[in-house]
């Protein structure tokens, strides 16, 4: 099953001292592969965009996904968007965004399954509060489409 994951509003785009202290942190977001964070963008990009292929199956009528960038066990799987400051170490994660299988609406997973499209997830990446968005990201946050 392909997926697309489209990130909107990134945090670093705005004014003021949170934002400015993001991007002298050096701070991007990228979507998670087991455990290593691939595809950063910058927190002050103007959008971003992760393409991913997941395997999935039906288990007792029920749709399951799986691979690489699947995380949780089955009933509860997500992918990960992590944000972290790029170093002269590597990349230090401070925040994750999970984006859950639960919440998208199960014709458009079903639809995804059978290959009548990608499965294409909008997220805002940036939380009330102005900074990266973490935790579950549940609708209206995320909007899930299949194109």
């Amino acid at each position: 099953m392909r997926i697309r994951i489209d990130g909107t509003d990134l945090p670093g785009r705005g004014t003021g001292a949170e934002v400015d202290a993001l991007r002298r942190g050096n701070v991007h977001v990228g979507v998670q592969r087991k455990a290593e964070v691939v595809d950063l963008v910058p927190a002050d990009a103007a959008d971003a965009t992760w393409h991913v292929e997941v395997s999935s199956r039906e288990i007792d009528g029920m749709l399951d996904v799986g691979g690489p960038w699947v995380h949780g066990r089955p009933g509860a799987r997500f992918l990960y968007l992590s944000w972290g400051a790029v170093t002269e170490d590597g990349f230090a994660v401070f925040r994750r965004a999970k984006l859950m299988f639960t919440d998208v609406p199960p014709e458009l997973l079903r639809a995804a399954h059978e290959g009548r499209g990608v499965l294409v997830g909008r997220v805002g990446l940036t939380d009330a509060a102005g900074g990266p968005r973490c935790a579950r990201v549940q609708p209206p946050a995320v909007a899930w489409t299949v194109r």
